[in-house]
């Protein structure tokens, strides 16, 4: 059974009735704007969950990837530079 808008006005009327305004207008705040087609299920959370720890995980690996591409030239540059001042220290002596 779809949930219309008339039918939840008729609810809030019927707990107007039994409950006062203030506790039925509390109560109707606490259902879902349209129907339940419209919330989202466990099932739809974990999906989603899972979406994004792939999505987190290709992200890491390629930053990690563009990090060992930068570490690695700047250890080479680095024992050149080295090497560089090793060979001309040794020419000063």
């Amino acid at each position: 059974m779809a949930i219309t808008e008339e039918s939840r006005h008729r609810m809030y009327q019927r707990l107007e009735e039994v409950m006062g305004h203030d506790d039925a207008s509390i109560l109707m705040e606490h259902l879902p704007p349209v129907g339940w087609a419209d919330v989202a299920t466990k099932r739809d959370l974990d999906h989603l969950a899972t979406t994004l720890e792939l999505r987190f995980e290709a992200a890491l690996h390629r930053e990690i990837s563009a990090l060992k591409s930068t570490m690695l030239l700047t250890m080479i540059l680095s024992n050149a530079t080295l090497a560089s001042v090793v060979v001309a220290a040794v020419k000063l002596l």
